[in-house]
């Protein structure tokens, strides 16, 4: 019997989207609710299964986990995109990997919430409702304001589309910027210094890896208005995290909003999660019930094509 392990499921929730039990004559399922200590705990934890089914970015499946997992055949991941898997190591180990579909519009609307709530100060408010106080302190319009996305691809052209809803001026940079998005969308292309200068939100909406690896450090925060607020629901080490700390404990700029991190599970002990400027969400951008369902259906769907040998949603 196969053995198939269920990873970072952090929420218990896998079984609530796939009938895990009608599989149990094929596969022997088991879920993994925690994140490893470490890779030489991922790999003694995992030595005996053939198929990895996981979280996209949460476990790094890297050339040691790879080679080290002998009976490793298949790796199912949510997405079609995942920079956590070594692909090379799994292609030259013959290790099938197969991806997802994936809604993106949950990301942009998370972006957004963080963005009102930081505009309308919602989580101290909400705190000071609990403890007896009433209209503790004074939020901004977005009307007018200019909206700064680093990044205008499928996630940043929704947000910029909110945006202008919003009678936001909006703008946007990035590497690889279409000046033809720009203008259906009627958004003005910008350089990244003249978008970090001018911005009163910056929200972030390109792919991680090394091209934007700490592409937000202290000299960016240095330039930004004091009133401006950082956005980051894309990928943690785009914006460097020691440098937000001290951004935000030193009210170089006024707020953050965020969702993703260098390092998840963000450890209870960071001093993120101690700065009060700070509005933290625990990576839930892509988290819905709508999503989850198409990422355990379509997991399990890879699996049973991969086993009969016609495999599907292949990522090369």
């Amino acid at each position: 019997m196969l053995k198939v392990a269920v990873l970072d499921d952090y929420q218990n929730v896998a079984q609530e989207f796939v009938d895990l039990k009608k599989l149990s004559g094929k596969y022997e399922i088991k879920i993994f609710s925690e994140p490893f200590e470490n890779e030489d705990d991922a790999i003694e934890q995992l030595k005996d299964f053939e198929a990895l089914l996981i979280m996209r970015e949460r476990t790094k499946v890297t050339s040691n986990l790879i080679n080290s997992l002998k009976k490793l055949k298949y790796i199912a991941t949510s997405g079609m995109r995942n920079k956590a898997i070594d692909l090379e190591a799994a292609k030259k180990k013959k290790v099938i990997v197969t991806g997802t579909e994936i809604n993106v519009n949950p990301t942009c609307e998370l972006t957004w919430a963080l963005i009102l709530g930081l505009a309308r100060n919602i989580k101290p408010e909400i705190d000071n409702m609990f403890q007896g106080y009433w209209q503790t302190t004074i939020g901004i319009e977005l009307k007018g304001k200019i909206l700064g996305l680093i990044g205008l691809g499928k996630v940043g052209s929704q947000v910029a589309k909110i945006g202008k809803a919003f009678g936001m001026q909006v703008m946007a940079w990035s590497e690889n910027l279409s000046l033809d998005k720009c203008k259906e969308l009627d958004v003005l292309p910008s350089s990244k210094e003249d978008l970090i200068l001018n911005s009163d939100f910056l929200s972030i909406h390109v792919q991680g890896g090394k091209r934007y690896k700490d592409c937000i450090k202290l000299a960016e925060f240095d330039k930004m208005k004091k009133t401006a607020f950082l956005i980051n629901t894309s990928r943690g080490p785009i914006v460097n995290e020691d440098d937000l700390v001290i951004a935000l404990s030193t009210n170089v700029i006024a707020g953050a909003g965020i969702d993703v991190y260098e390092k998840e599970p963000l450890p209870a002990s960071h001093k993120l999660r101690f700065v009060p400027n700070a509005l933290l969400l625990p990576h839930i951008g892509y988290v819905t019930a709508e999503n989850y369902s198409t990422f355990y259906t379509q997991m399990i769907e890879n699996l049973e094509a991969c086993v009969s040998g016609k495999p599907i949603r292949v990522i090369e």
